[in-house]
């Protein structure tokens, strides 16, 4: 069976930028490679191993991307805000500090900017819960009680 990589609209996007770059760099890595051959012995020429790696990174993750865009489901913004969900934004509070999450799949997941993956612990005990919940989470290494307090 086939993975599915769930995104949001959003995601596709930054993932077709993403794949566009990567696609315009096609020529000029192949361009250094060629002057990297006419630099003589390939055993020992650094320029030429550098840009075969740079090659062979930048197929790597085009194949990825395409892997992902020709397997991806679109996340759509629920209809229905009685319970978090995939694409769900959850606006949390625990001793009068906010924290605000966007429940999104592994592919698209960045902790660091609020959007957390489905499967991430945080994730798992946030889906299908209600307004005026109490979640358990980990903060700062620690057991904290989050009060769910905003889901859209």
């Amino acid at each position: 069976m086939k993975k599915q990589f769930h995104l949001t609209s959003e995601g596709v996007a930054e993932l077709k930028g993403e794949l566009a770059e990567l696609i315009a760099l096609r020529a000029p890595i192949a361009e250094r490679i060629k002057l990297a051959r006419e630099f003589g012995d390939l055993s020992e020429n650094a320029e030429y191993t550098s840009a075969l790696q740079e090659q062979d990174k930048a197929e790597s993750r085009i194949a990825e991307i395409e892997h992902i865009l020709m397997n991806v489901v679109i996340i759509q913004k629920p209809k229905n805000d009685s319970k978090v969900q995939l694409g769900s934004t959850v606006t949390l509070k625990n001793n009068g500090t906010t924290k605000e999450f966007q429940v999104v799949g592994t592919v698209e997941a960045d902790p660091m900017n609020g959007k957390i993956s489905d499967e991430s612990p945080i994730g798992q005990a946030l889906l299908g819960q209600k307004v005026g919940d109490v979640v358990e989470l980990k903060a700062n290494g620690e057991p904290a009680s989050f009060n769910i307090i905003a889901i859209s």
